[in-house]
């Protein structure tokens, strides 16, 4: 067997060795969820989300300094009555909990598969997170840190859900995906149980080892004093958390951007 031979099985060899390993890395049976996802506590989370101030109302510097209209000298005079028959302070709001068997998260892309156009979705129902929400003033409104378990997320194909979890998202290193609410804007001053009202959510979103700021539309309906309903959207650009999709024979193109979207109930 001549040099060249040899070289020419040497190559063909190591190709082969090349494309197992890339194949056997993207491939390969993903590591499952650790343990069912439970809800950061409001109490621990970012504070930041609770002091955002409705869109029609005053600028919140204005409206959390309400002193310079009324000082407190002249709301009290010497014939008021006695301190000890100031008005209580009202009741906090009501702190409810994602429902995960009545809620789901989603992730749509476009792409081109087999000179097709394909839509792809993927899913799941592992989202934890705690809403407080007073339906009589929803300006008082805060959202706690949102968890989506990446490790359960599933499309319509097998070897996709593989390569999204091994080769993009890397999930058997970050199980999760995070997002903490900085400000709610948009809120309105009054509502009622069973009317639905609407709101932007700004917050950090964090994909693998990434943070960037996102902002969500958010439609919330309280329908009765114990549970919540509501959606939630954004559209990112997943190069701006560098991610990367693998390239494909079968798929001749992929979108740049991906629609987040969060469908959910919350019991209290």
């Amino acid at each position: 067997m001549s040099n060249t031979v040899k070289l020419v099985l040497g190559l063909i060899a190591a190709l082969v060795l090349v494309v197992g390993v890339v194949a056997f890395s993207v491939l390969r049976t993903p590591a499952e969820a650790t343990a069912p996802l439970e809800a950061v506590p409001l109490a621990t989370a970012a504070p930041a989300a609770a002091s955002a101030a409705p869109a029609t109302a005053a600028p919140a510097a204005a409206a959390a300094a309400p002193a310079t209209a009324a000082p407190a000298a002249t709301i009290a005079p010497a014939t008021a009555a006695p301190a000890t028959t100031a008005t209580p302070e009202a009741a906090s709001p009501a702190v409810f909990q994602i429902v995960q068997e009545e809620s789901e998260v989603r992730f749509i892309i476009d792409e081109v598969l087999n000179n097709a156009p394909k839509t792809v979705i993927g899913s799941t129902n592992q989202v934890a997170g705690e809403i407080s929400v007073d339906p009589a003033d929803p300006s008082q409104s805060r959202v706690g840190i949102i968890q989506v378990n990446a490790r359960t997320l599933a499309t319509d194909d097998d070897f996709r859900d593989r390569a999204i979890k091994n080769a993009i998202l890397a999930t058997d290193q970050y199980e999760l995906i995070s997002f903490a609410p900085t400000a709610l804007t948009g809120l309105p001053a009054a509502g009622v149980v069973g009317e639905p009202f609407s709101f932007q959510m700004v917050g950090m979103l964090t994909v693998r080892d990434v943070t960037r700021e996102v902002t969500f539309d958010v439609t919330l309906t309280p329908v009765s004093e114990t549970r919540l309903e509501g959606t939630a959207t954004s559209i990112i650009r997943y190069a701006d958390f560098g991610l990367s999709i693998p390239s494909v024979p079968s798929v001749a193109s992929v979108a740049d951007e991906v629609r987040l979207e969060i469908d959910f109930v919350a019991a209290g």
